[in-house]
C-alpha cells in the first residue's frame, strides 16, 4: 500500500446513524411596504397599551427584529406610531369582518355578531385615543366608521319586515352601539349586545302596554 492510500476503518453503528443537516436557506426579503405592514401589526397592542413611551426596545422586541431594522424602515419612533395610528383608524379590516358574517343566521343573530365587530372597533380606537395624548389625538382626523353600506347589507334579507329601508337601519344600529360603548356616554352598566339588537328591533315601549286612547282608534301598542 502506497505512502498515499487512506486505510478507512468498518463503518460503525453511530457513523451510520450521522445525519447530514441541510443547507439553511435565508428568507426571501419582503417588499418595503410588506415590511412596514409587518411591523405595524406586531406592535399595533403594544402601542394601545403604552401610547408613545413605548420604547424602541419594547417594539423591536414585539416585531421579533432588531432595532437597527425599524430605522432602515421607518424615520424614528415616532413615524412607526404615526402608522401604527393610522392602521388602528383605518375601518377597512372592520368591514372585512362584517362582510363574512353568516347571512343564514336569523336577522338576531347576524346582527348581535355586528355589534360585537363595532363594539371592539370602538373600544379599541377609544383605548388608542387616551394613550397617544391630547396632543397627538388632536391632529389624528376623524376616525371614519365602518361603511353604512356594508353594514345595511345585514338587514337586506329581512328589509321587507322593516320598517326603515337597510340604510337606515344601519345608520341606527351604529349609532347606538357607539353611544353604548364609548365610555363616556354609559351612565351604569353597559348595555349587552343582544341588548341593543334587541332595543333596535323592539324600540323601547313595553310589548306589554296599554293602549292610549290615540292608538286604540287604529294604531297598535
Amino acid at each position: 500500500m502506497s505512502a498515499h492510500s487512506v486505510i478507512l476503518g468498518p463503518l460503525t453503528s453511530a457513523d451510520s446513524q450521522l445525519k447530514v443537516e441541510p443547507k439553511r436557506t435565508r428568507a426571501a426579503a419582503l417588499a418595503p411596504s410588506e415590511r412596514r405592514a409587518e411591523i405595524v401589526a406586531a406592535v399595533l397592542p403594544l402601542v394601545r397599551e403604552h401610547g408613545t413611551a413605548v420604547t424602541t426596545k419594547q417594539l423591536a422586541e414585539a416585531a421579533g427584529i432588531a432595532e437597527g431594522t425599524i430605522f432602515r424602515v421607518f424615520e424614528d419612533k415616532n413615524a412607526l406610531i404615526d402608522a401604527v395610528i393610522d392602521a388602528a383608524m383605518d375601518p377597512a379590516p372592520t368591514e372585512a369582518q362584517l362582510r363574512i358574517v353568516d347571512m343564514s343566521l336569523p336577522l338576531e343573530s347576524r346582527l348581535v355578531e355586528a355589534v360585537e365587530i363595532l363594539r371592539r372597533r370602538t373600544s379599541e380606537v377609544f383605548q388608542l385615543m387616551a394613550v397617544i395624548g391630547p396632543s397627538r389625538a388632536a391632529r389624528i382626523a376623524k376616525p371614519r366608521g365602518p361603511e353604512l353600506s356594508v353594514l345595511a347589507a345585514l338587514f337586506e334579507p329581512d328589509q321587507q319586515r322593516l320598517r326603515r329601508n337597510p340604510s337606515q337601519c344601519a345608520q341606527v344600529l351604529r349609532g347606538l352601539t357607539l353611544s353604548c360603548t364609548h365610555p363616556l356616554l354609559i351612565l351604569g352598566e353597559p348595555l349587552s349586545s343582544s341588548e341593543i339588537v334587541s332595543l333596535v328591533l323592539d324600540g323601547i315601549r313595553s310589548h306589554n302596554c296599554s293602549c292610549s286612547s290615540e292608538q286604540s282608534e287604529g294604531t297598535s301598542c
